[in-house]
């Protein structure tokens, strides 16, 4: 069975947290899991360097933040799924929608049919707030646990699951 996982957050990730990201996603690709993020500067480029080879990478169009990912096509079905979520959907720009509708992809996958087992972010004061807001609702709603590095309940949790050697900086 394939193991899936999101990693995302706020380009404004604070620096301990992008390490503690990059060896979350080291210690699950030892695992076996498959990182699903974004390109996006900060928390998805800490996991995704971590991810190694065990990863898909969404992007709202090809190119994007220079990723070399060929998933870039995103499928009409993606868009309604991220209106429906999205408070402002209507203030959104072309740009902006893409970069939500990619964001369903990071929960559900390329397909749209295989949901993440769980997914870790960071949001400034453990907030819904941006992109990361529209994976963490849809996680929610589907029941996917989140964990969000901002809030240390989260953090702690994650760290009494990953090896000693993977916590060390």
């Amino acid at each position: 069975m394939v193991k899936y996982y999101t990693g995302v957050g706020s380009r404004k990730t604070p620096p301990d947290i992008l390490s503690l990201m990059t060896r979350i996603a080291k210690y699950l690709h030892s695992l076996g899991y498959i990182l699903r993020s974004g390109a996006a500067d900060g928390a998805d480029k800490a996991f995704e360097e971590g991810a190694g080879n065990r990863k898909e990478i969404f992007l709202p169009w090809k190119g994007f933040n220079g990723s070399t990912s060929e998933l870039y096509n995103i499928p009409v079905d993606a868009f309604v799924i991220a209106k429906s979520v999205h408070p402002n959907w209507e203030r959104c720009d072309e740009a902006v929608r893409k970069l939500h509708a990619r964001n369903v992809l990071q929960v559900y996958g390329r397909n749209l049919n295989s949901c993440s087992q769980f997914l870790v972010c960071w949001t400034r004061n453990a907030k819904l707030v941006g992109g990361t807001a529209t994976a963490i609702n849809l996680a929610e709603q589907n029941n996917i646990p989140v964990f969000n590095l901002a809030r240390e309940d989260h953090k702690t949790r994650i760290l009494q699951r990953i090896d000693t050697n993977y916590r060390r900086s």
